[in-house]
């Protein structure tokens, strides 16, 4: 049965770096893949198509697809926007819309980069981490939220960070899940010396972990999981942790691995139907150069594969594909390194197709 796959290039890059990961995916169509690709507008692009970040259209076809690929939302000529008219409110409502409550964010140091990181290499090498991250819960969406006048005139920001027993849960176990098909080692971030709703978390972390004897679960502070992220990344093999939290340690734990234009990322709900986008953002300053790396959002691509079209050999075939691609040499600038050869957007993607046709 041909799967449909919602193509969302957005803002900036994103029109640059989607238009080479729909290269792979029309390549392996010709290989006898069955797949539909329809592209429509998000983010800026929606407001400029639509009046809002997320167009009816769009939302229409990302929830009848099967998965969504994403490029990149924003650019600083929506910053004047209403806050409700941003082209991040699209990202937010479409996560919300679709239950992608599980985000999975790897950080693999890929042997050929080990020089890019700005950690030495014996601190990072080897390094493969999967931090799963709460994506529709927590401080981003919690209610009330604004800015309000105080009696003495003065206006005070507020947001409120909530989680309920079952969100935790829920996230919890995916984690744990995937913790048992890698190294059976989970840590838990949490703030649970200060925040309550952290108590909370770590109480039904502990809970749920009672039907995963083989992992070994530990918690850790965010503050020090920061610190050793830096220190020691390596301990690492699965980590779990709020909306906001996730947000900053994935970031973090992206620039350990050489470049943030590495990394993808995978957004999943209950059934496993995802959208899946690159970790960096749309690059307003270098879009339209054709200097962007393709490789996160081609990345993507393979966990698409891997998480949502049941294609695990496909999904391989580009991983390894990505790593001859490096073997040779060839960089764009993020990743240039000394003695490599440097390449543009659209060649890093042909490299990509020649190995994987080779």
């Amino acid at each position: 049965m041909s799967k449909k796959i919602a193509v969302l290039p957005g803002d900036g890059i994103g029109i640059e770096i989607v238009a080479e990961a729909v290269k792979v995916l029309d390549y392996f169509k010709s290989k006898g893949l069955e797949l539909e690709m329809v592209e429509a507008p998000i983010g800026g692009a929606g407001y400029d198509s639509a009046g809002k970040p997320l167009p009816d259209d769009t939302l229409a076809l990302v929830t009848g697809a099967d998965a969504i690929l994403l490029g990149a939302v924003g650019g600083p000529q929506y910053e004047d926007l209403p806050r409700a008219l941003r082209p991040e409110r699209g990202l937010l409502s479409l996560r919300t819309e679709l239950g992608l409550f599980a985000n999975l964010r790897p950080a693999i140091l890929y042997p050929q980069l080990a020089d890019a990181s700005s950690l030495r290499a014996e601190v990072v090498a080897g390094l493969d981490i999967m931090i799963v991250r709460e994506l529709t819960g927590g401080i981003y969406f919690g209610e009330p939220r604004g800015i309000r006048d105080k009696a003495n005139g003065e206006r005070e920001g507020f947001n409120t960070l909530v989680y309920s027993e079952s969100e935790i849960d829920r996230i919890a176990r995916v984690a744990f899940d995937i913790a048992m098909k890698r190294g059976k080692r989970l840590c838990s971030v949490d703030k649970a010396n200060v925040l309550e709703v952290s108590e909370l978390w770590r109480e039904v972390v502990i809970r749920a972990g009672t039907d995963y004897a083989q992992v070994e679960l530990s918690h850790m502070y965010v503050d020090n999981a920061a610190m050793q992220l830096v220190k020691w990344p390596r301990q690492f093999d699965v980590m779990v942790t709020t909306n906001m939290f996730g947000d900053i340690l994935s970031d973090a734990a992206a620039m350990l691995t050489g470049s943030i234009g590495m990394l993808p990322s995978a957004s999943l709900d209950e059934n496993s139907k995802g959208m899946y986008e690159p970790i960096h953002g749309s690059a307003p300053d270098i879009a339209g150069q054709g200097v962007a790396n393709p490789l996160a959002t081609i990345l993507s691509v393979a966990m698409m594969l891997r998480y949502s079209l049941d294609q695990a050999v496909l999904a391989d075939h580009i991983e390894h594909a990505v790593g001859r691609v490096l073997d040779r040499g060839l960089r764009t600038p993020d990743i240039m390194a000394e003695g490599c050869r440097q390449v543009g957007t659209v060649e890093m993607g042909e490299a990509v197709l020649h190995e994987l046709s080779a």
